[in-house]
C-alpha cells in the first residue's frame, strides 16, 4: 500500500532526510519519501501492517524532531 501524508511542524530540509533514513529501516517499509517542500510523507509498506507502520514512522520522526508528526 502507498499514501502520503501531511507533516506538521517539519523545520528543515536535513531533518526530512534523517526521518527518511529513520523510516526506510522500519521492517515492512518498501519505501519512503519526506520532502521539506512539500511537508509531505509518501510511504509504501505492508497492506497488513500499515497502521503499525504508521505509528512507528511517527515515532521515528519524533526522535528526529520531537515537535513534527505525522498527520494520520
Amino acid at each position: 500500500m502507498k499514501k502520503r501524508f501531511a507533516m506538521e511542524n517539519l523545520d528543515c530540509a536535513n531533518c526530512a532526510a534523517k526521518m527518511e533514513a529513520a523510516i526506510r529501516k522500519i521492517d515492512g517499509v518498501h519505501a519512503s519519501t519526506v520532502s521539506f517542500m512539500t511537508q509531505k510523507l509518501t510511504l509504501e509498506a505492508d497492506d497488513d501492517r500499515f497502521d503499525e507502520i504508521v505509528a512507528l514512522a511517527d515515532q521515528a520522526c519524533r526522535k528526529v524532531d520531537p515537535d513534527c508528526h505525522v498527520v494520520r
